[in-house]
């Protein structure tokens, strides 16, 4: 059974999750990897969601203050022998539901080129492609998206 739980970036289980995140980024993206680690510290993310099943840790994510109406979704991951199930749609609908909570309107969020199963996700979710924010403003690998929040 599928169990979601509200935490921090103190949590060992998120500290452990993200590593294996980075890792697989790091194959993916290669040279550019460098680039795009320095935006994903994790010592400062308030609200964090770490998926169990079966009292293990499967996947994360995360949302931290992109403006006083927007949050934007970090650190998503499902390790892979639990992909394919729905997982990442569950986990994105929380944080949504608790950015909802928190008085947020608008999820934004970037993901790479190199991340396919990432950018379907999004989109299947309701999530726009927009144009590249921020740091991410002339990098050929990124894909931002926003949402509105109901």
């Amino acid at each position: 059974m599928l169990q979601l739980i509200r935490t921090n970036s103190e949590n060992k289980d998120f500290i452990a999750l993200v590593k294996y995140l980075d890792a697989d980024l790091a194959e993916r993206d290669g040279a550019e990897h460098s680039f795009y680690s320095q935006f994903n510290k994790i010592d400062r993310l308030k609200y964090v969601i770490i998926a169990f099943a079966n009292d293990k840790a499967i996947g994360c994510g995360a949302i931290k203050e992109f403006n006083l109406t927007a949050v934007e979704v970090k650190r998503m991951y499902v390790i892979s022998e639990s992909r394919g199930k729905g997982i990442a749609t569950k986990m994105l609908t929380e944080l949504e539901s608790w950015a909802k909570e928190l008085s947020y309107t608008k999820c934004v969020l970037e993901t790479g080129k190199k991340q396919p199963e990432a950018i379907e996700l999004y989109k299947k979710n309701g999530y726009n492609i927009i144009s590249n924010y921020g740091q991410y403003i002339g990098i050929e690998n990124s894909v931002c998206f926003e949402k509105e929040l109901k």
